[in-house]
């Protein structure tokens, strides 16, 4: 692959840039804002805060490191079999993220190496131009690797400006996000324009990028492929399972739901129980997307009137199931336990236009998956699935909050079990056969990076 020099794309566009520092600095007293009001729910939003202006950083302090930034819970799970790669290499890693939960999720994935300082986790600093300045000035990384969809203007052109590779890696960029850059004009399209390097997951996301004047775009498939599930949550999940089977029950997981989509879950299950379709009633495991949303989404079931528990109530795996009609997912980072434990799956972020969450995860544990219609955030993962008979799409009109077309979805499938067996080796086939993302961006960067030693 060939490297476009910055000299020739990507310039920072100077009096849009203007106006986003006057705006990211007249706004930055509402972001401490924000994260004061999140203190309610956890007082760690208050720590490190000198990190998010680019300050107030531990030491010893590691120059020379490859940075690699993971916004997020979804973005840090898929990073790591990158930063496990680059670990075995003996490489040292700044691990930066925006959210605490993000944060979390990087301590307790790589809680070993963050002791022995092979692994430094520090928040990005907000956008300002002085913050990022002074967190280049002071870990001076060897190149950077943003996942999937980051692009803070002020660290990209100040990369590309000071000769500092970055590169987004397991890209991917959706119709409506392509065209919300498009609406920005030349701004918008330099912004990608200054990566040094785009690596995308499909040959959609590529297509995507190429249309907003990026050069440098390759294909190296999805890292979350190459996401190694936790053996002993699904062993854990497997164990549940067989306790649930004893007494003849059936485990939906309706997984990492969004605002809005609770409301339609819980009709349909309720219509569902409703039914009589069943002898014995099978079980909703429902998992809320976001922590903070846990004691909002058990006010919902409570009125429902549908019979709860939370799963923090549980020690160890989950027991006497007996008598419940929904468990409440309350717990971080066990989503391998409950796809083991599940027959059937229900993505979240698919039912309402949120774009989908990561349905490769449940694929690999086995779980046959049940799609909305909103799944443009894995588009080619989600078609993948569906031809390969892993996954089936719900039909109807869910925008309304109308439950019929899930429930119909659910108890087809739930009185189908040769149906959900079928699925369930068609899923486990899906996921092995689209491994391989990670070495294929290992060989890309060490090429790419060639270029400019």
């Amino acid at each position: 692959m060939s490297v476009t020099t910055n000299s020739e794309y990507g310039v920072r566009p100077r009096i849009w840039f203007a106006v986003y520092q006057l705006l990211w600095h007249l706004l930055l007293p509402f972001a401490f804002v924000r994260l004061a009001w999140r203190a309610r729910h956890s007082f760690a939003y208050l720590h490190h805060i000198p990190e998010r202006l680019g300050f107030g950083y531990d030491k010893p302090i590691q120059q020379g490191s490859i940075w690699i930034h993971a916004v997020s819970v979804g973005e840090t799970r898929a990073a790591q079999p990158l930063i496990e790669a680059y670990l075995a290499q003996g490489k040292s890693i700044l691990l930066t993220h925006m959210t605490l939960n993000g944060r979390r999720t990087g301590k307790q994935l790589f809680a070993k190496e963050i002791a022995n300082g092979q692994i430094r986790q520090v928040y990005l600093p907000y956008d300002l131009c002085w913050s990022v300045e002074h967190f280049l000035n002071t870990f001076k990384p060897k190149f950077g690797l943003f996942m999937e969809t980051e692009a803070w203007p002020t660290v990209v052109f100040r990369c590309a400006e000071i000769g500092l590779p970055l590169f987004l890696v397991n890209a991917r960029l959706s119709e409506r996000s392509a065209r919300r850059v498009n609406r920005f004009g030349k701004a918008g399209r330099s912004l990608f324009q200054a990566f040094a390097g785009i690596l995308a997951q499909t040959e959609f996301d590529a297509e995507r990028y190429r249309s907003l004047g990026v050069q440098n775009v390759s294909i190296v498939g999805n890292l979350k492929f190459d996401v190694p599930l936790d053996a002993a949550l699904v062993e854990q999940g497997k164990i549940w399972r067989q306790d649930l089977h004893r007494i003849g029950r059936q485990m939906v997981c309706a997984a990492s739901t969004r605002d809005g989509e609770e409301e339609i879950i819980l009709k349909a299950w309720k219509e569902l129980l409703l039914s009589n379709a069943f002898v014995i009633t099978p079980l909703l495991c429902l998992v809320p997307r976001h922590p903070e949303r846990f004691s909002e989404v058990a006010e919902q079931i409570n009125a429902s009137g549908l019979i709860y528990r939370r799963r923090t109530e549980w020690p160890g795996t989950p027991k006497d199931c007996l008598g419940l009609d929904i468990v409440l997912g309350d717990s971080m980072g066990e989503m391998p336990m409950y796809y083991s434990a599940a027959n059937l799956v229900v993505m979240g972020g698919s039912l309402l236009p949120f774009g989908g969450q990561n349905l490769i995860e449940a694929c690999a544990a086995g779980c046959p998956v049940l799609l909305g219609e909103h799944t443009y955030n894995f588009q080619q993962a989600s078609l993948d699935a569906l031809q390969a008979g892993a996954a089936k799409r719900i039909h109807g009109n869910l925008l309304l909050g109308e439950p019929l077309a899930l429930m119909e979805s659910l108890k087809a499938l739930l009185l189908n079990t040769a149906e959900l067996a079928k699925m369930s080796d068609a899923a486990r086939h899906y996921s092995i056969e689209h491994q391989g993302a990670t070495q294929k961006i290992l060989d890309a960067l060490d090429q790419q990076n060639r270029s400019f030693t």
